[in-house]
């Protein structure tokens, strides 16, 4: 399982991800530099142990109405061959493991492939802050459906808080905090019929 070291990054993930956020398609800002605070997520391990995994849910109150964004990343003690170059959020220095390259795990087979898992019911989700602590919080609503037929997953970009937690099936629910301290579920992922 995946250990949570208590150690600093330089930059932080939010400082990489406040440059990087604003130049993808589906962000929802107005341009302005976003005001980024962590607001949920959850980790998953890798079988191998090579790539650190977060769903780190952030919230930008930059704007008149927070608005939440499900960024995957995936943590790699080298550069992703293949990635495209929209793919890198950055590099950071890890007071523990040196320089690691933070990559947006929609373009990161590990993460993909983990994600899979979970919605195949084969992965267990970990808590975002504590070493080898399932979150259980975390639930796959019709887990196998779709997923072990090796449907595409959608992953949410833009969260949208929804109590409703029935619907299709192959669908992975959490929840995350606004910046008032409202707690929120909602969906981050889905298996996507093909």
């Amino acid at each position: 399982m995946a250990t949570i070291h208590r150690t600093t990054m330089t930059p932080t993930k939010l400082e990489l991800l406040s440059g990087w956020l604003p130049k993808q398609s589906w962000y929802v800002g107005s341009g302005e530099t976003p005001d980024l605070v962590k607001a949920g997520g959850f980790r998953l391990d890798d079988p191998e142990g090579e790539v650190g995994i977060e769903f780190m849910v952030v919230a930008d109150a930059a704007g008149q109405e927070p608005v939440a964004y499900l960024v995957p990343l995936g943590y790699r003690a080298a550069a992703l061959e293949g990635a495209p170059d929209e793919a890198l959020i950055g590099t950071s220095e890890h007071g523990v493991l040196g320089t690691r390259w933070l990559y947006d795990g929609a373009h990161d087979p590990v993460v993909l492939g983990q994600l899979r898992a979970l919605l195949r019911g084969e992965a267990k989700p970990q808590q975002q802050n504590v070493s080898d602590t399932p979150d259980l919080t975390v639930i796959v609503h019709g887990a196998g459906a779709g997923a072990d037929q090796g449907g595409d997953v959608r992953i949410n970009r833009v969260l949208r808080a929804s109590e409703a937690e029935q619907g299709a099936s192959g669908r992975l629910v959490a929840g995350w905090t606004w910046p008032d301290g409202t707690a929120v579920r909602g969906e981050l992922a889905a298996v996507a019929p093909r």
